[in-house]
């Protein structure tokens, strides 16, 4: 299949580093499925790819509402080749102890409740579809290897992200289904703004950090999602060079 024939599907599209991976496959010839909560949101980045972009807004975080967007791909598009499995939420900085428990259980149903019902549907789909097969991406974190002070929450659902690739990666293999993972560091993007502004570090400290243009990250993304699906990437780390990671602390 050429890419203008490939279907891609983006969560968490209508901002930041989901935005700018959809806007970048949909530059190199992919129909994009671009999904969120906000329709409103969802249809200002559409606006400027007609035909090729699709916007449906959906809580990733609720199975019936991904059981009735995968129907509508289904449906509507007959495959579904790529996935970024892209949406996610984190806290300000937060010792344990003061994290309430709504506030714990909204993080781990986005990044990780969401990626699972997301993985499900697209692993269903592209189990059966013919020809069978696809790639699934998810959005890991670095802070899953190498966690920032008070982040409890996001550090534990992204690590839990990486047993969820590998899995996928195992159950995938007899149906030509691939998963890899792309660990982001510092994208610049709103979502970022704070960290040239001052991120806690390790010894207490409220430093700066230097951050990379999104624009790399959605390359890197094209890049895997690309791949003929007898080859892998399966884990790529991305980051600004001279932020606080190997050696951070």
């Amino acid at each position: 299949m050429t890419i203008s024939n490939k279907i891609a599907l983006v969560t968490g599209a209508s901002q930041g580093i989901g935005k700018a991976c959809a806007v970048a496959l949909l530059g190199v010839g992919y129909t994009v499925i671009l999904v969120a909560r906000s329709q409103e949101r969802l249809n200002k980045v559409a606006a400027d790819h007609p035909g090729k972009a699709h916007p449906i807004a959906c809580d990733v975080t609720d199975p019936e509402a991904v059981d009735r967007l995968y129907a509508v791909i289904r449906d509507r598009f007959g495959r579904l080749d790529v996935v970024f499995n892209n949406a996610g939420v984190s806290l300000p900085s937060t010792e344990i102890a003061d994290i309430s428990f709504d506030d714990w259980r909204n993080v781990l149903s986005v990044n990780l409740d969401g990626a699972f019902l997301i993985a499900r549907g697209a692993f269903g789909l592209m189990r059966n579809q013919d020809p069978k097969g696809g790639r699934i991406i998810n959005n890991g974190s670095i802070s899953a290897h190498v966690p920032r002070i008070g982040s409890a929450a996001y550090t534990a659902s992204k690590t839990a992200i990486t047993g969820l690739t590998r899995t996928i990666s195992l159950d995938g293999r007899k149906h030509d289904i691939a998963c890899g993972q792309i660990d982001i560091g510092n994208a610049a993007s709103d979502m970022t703004q704070a960290m040239q502004e001052g991120v806690p570090q390790a010894d207490g400290t409220l430093r700066p950090e230097p951050v990379m243009d999104v624009a790399l990250v959605a390359d890197a993304v094209v890049h895997m999602a690309g791949l003929p699906l007898n080859a892998n990437i399966q884990f790529m780390t991305i980051m600004a060079t001279n932020m606080p990671f190997i050696g951070r602390g």
